[in-house]
């Protein structure tokens, strides 16, 4: 099985002008884009980019600064989630991306809550989640959560593990709330890729692809990813595969070893 192919056009495609990524991305074969912040982008000049190339739009974080953990943030939280959703719903935008802790300049973690228990950080996340559930099954806009490696990019982070992240999917029960899987964070933080495909995967909604270490394209790292691909498959997963990378040379380079696979 070939997966539909999704370019995140923030560190891809950083040559040109962002709303000139979308007809690049489409040109070189990617079915859909995906990007990561979308309060400074004008919205319906994406949305008409988007249109303009014939290429879908698979998703955008949801939630910037804001934390999923902290319980004096849970009200400006989903507040700030419901101002996401209307904007992916007007664009277009199949899914929202969610994270434990607020993400700063360059993905650092803002805050990573060391005054508060893991029970409070836990609960607090469950019993917000079970909101997000709701407005992402009122909206039809899927919202993946995502857990983030914590050696590398994103020290601090609550949410590191497969395991933490699809549990609590499984016990909210929604199939509107699901997992981003994201194999390079993963495999810095836990590793098993395959084995955690197997015990979890029936939770993903969207995969993420990136090799390590470096975050560049596949063939650069460690990462068997026909084997990961097959493994993807063979335990039934049919959504979007993201190449969210720094292109190790060149943009044209990592395209044509992603178009490999």
């Amino acid at each position: 099985m070939v997966f539909q192919k999704s370019a995140c056009i923030e560190p891809m495609y950083s040559e040109l002008p962002f709303l000139e990524r979308f007809q690049a991305a489409k040109r070189d074969g990617f079915a859909f884009v995906e990007f990561w912040s979308w309060r400074d982008k004008d919205m319906e000049a994406v949305r008409k980019a988007a249109e303009s190339a014939g290429v879908g739009i698979a998703g955008f974080n949801g939630d910037a600064e804001l934390s999923l953990i902290d319980p004096a943030q849970k009200k400006e939280y989903l507040d700030f989630l419901r101002s996401s959703v209307d904007a992916a719903c007007k664009a277009g935008v199949r899914s929202l991306t969610i994270h434990s802790n607020g993400l700063g300049e360059g993905g650092a973690v803002i805050n990573s809550y060391e005054n508060l228990s893991d029970t409070v950080r836990l609960c607090t996340m469950f019993d917000t989640l079970k909101e997000c559930a709701e407005l992402a099954e009122a909206s039809g806009v899927l919202i993946n959560l995502e857990p983030l490696n914590v050696t590398t990019d994103h020290v601090g982070n609550f949410l590191r593990t497969t395991q933490m992240a699809a549990e609590l999917t499984r016990l909210i029960g929604s199939p509107m709330l699901k997992v981003l899987y994201d194999v390079y964070h993963m495999q810095l933080n836990e590793g098993s890729i395959c084995d955690h495909i197997r015990a979890y995967g029936d939770q993903f909604g969207h995969i993420h692809v990136a090799d390590a270490p470096g975050r560049h394209e596949p063939g650069t790292g460690e990462i068997n990813y026909r084997r990961v691909f097959s493994c993807l498959e063979e335990c039934g997963y049919q959504g979007l595969v993201g190449f969210e990378l720094v292109p190790e040379t060149s943009t044209e380079n990592a395209v044509k070893a992603i178009m490999t696979y």
